[in-house]
């Protein structure tokens, strides 16, 4: 049985991964952060009783500002893989904390690969680094592996130290270290301030009656959106080749935030027009423009191509958001 390590588990793409995993048989642990509350939720479908005999999804505390403690889960665990997903991810709320985001994103990432090698797994271990689209800020589409990386934000730098450190150790001590340039990618889970979500949930709401108003910053900036539970196939795929390589993961195309207004709105017969204000506290203070990626490596090595559409994606989440409004209103459990 294959033994992972995932941190950022919680999350969005932590919680599609450790689907998946678990579904192809392996024993996943999964780095939680102390908190007063749960955070967990996005797990409640795959939760385990630590009693039960095949226990194989472990939730384990730690932090990548805690170097000790990656050391030591590291140490214990010893893992086959590790999923490098934990982070401050939120680009526009970077600028407002900058040094957390570069700790976690940038020097976290550093904390764990040196827990890698002090534990003596840096021969055997595969890793896998969340690099990200926002590496490649105000770069000219598309955007592949060889696209010069112009971060413009203190998230997009934090991740260019991170993806940069990986290949150095990748070509410095010989350690099996994929990274996946992922593009902007979505589902029901994602979390409620990131504008797609943002943009599904007012609108359900709005629908039946619940709020009247959705701001937003800029409609022009064009993104490539994928579903997130396509891209962590990809994750996976890379951790399974010969080599460690870099890969671009994205759907090769791009629509505005204007578009998701239409096929949101749409899909609830209301015009977007009539409901959304524009808030000047949304704009970045440095914009990215125009995000679009050639996945066309990831499709030749990994044999990998997204299976959601962007329409699909999007009447995904309002469908979710909408069944979740209803089940409010009538006081049934809100779908997971």
């Amino acid at each position: 049985m294959k033994r992972a390590l995932i941190t950022g588990v919680t999350g969005q793409d932590g919680s599609y991964l450790a689907e998946l995993l678990l579904a192809k048989g392996y024993e996943v642990h999964g780095m939680v952060r102390r908190s007063s509350s749960f955070n967990t939720e996005r797990l409640d479908r795959i939760y385990q009783d630590p009693h039960v005999p095949d226990y194989r999804l472990r939730l384990v505390y730690g932090d990548l500002d805690d170097a000790s403690a990656l050391a030591r889960l590291v140490r214990t665990i010893r893992p086959d893989e590790i999923y490098n997903l934990g982070a401050q991810s939120h680009v526009r709320v970077s600028f407002d904390v900058p040094e957390y985001t570069a700790s976690t994103v940038g020097l976290g990432t550093l904390r764990l690969l040196e827990a890698c090698r002090e534990s003596g797994l840096d021969k055997t271990v595969r890793f896998y680094q969340a690099s990200s689209s926002e590496m490649f800020g105000g770069a000219k589409p598309p955007q592949s592996e060889a696209t010069p990386f112009e971060p413009r934000s203190p998230y997009a730098c934090a991740k260019v130290f991170a993806h940069q450190i990986a290949q150095n150790y990748r070509e410095a001590y010989g350690m099996f270290i994929a990274c996946g340039i992922l593009f902007n990618h979505e589902s029901p889970r994602r979390g409620i301030p990131f504008v797609t979500r943002k943009i599904t949930r007012t609108a359900a709401r709005i629908r039946h009656g619940l709020e009247k108003k959705l701001y937003l910053g800029n409609l022009d900036a064009k993104r490539d959106w994928g579903f997130a539970g396509d891209y962590v196939e990809a994750m996976w795929l890379m951790l399974q080749q010969d080599k460690p390589d870099d890969y671009v993961v994205a759907t090769g195309e791009s629509h505005s935030v204007r578009e998701v207004l239409d096929v949101t709105f749409g899909a609830l017969e209301l015009d977007w027009k009539q409901y959304v204000e524009i808030d000047p506290r949304y704009f970045r203070p440095t914009e990215v423009d125009h995000l679009h990626g050639d996945p066309s490596k990831a499709k030749r090595v990994l044999g990998w191509t997204p299976k959601v559409s962007f329409k699909g994606l999007i009447e995904m989440m309002v469908k979710a958001d909408e069944e979740d409004v209803r089940a409010s209103l009538t006081g049934r459990a809100p779908s997971a």
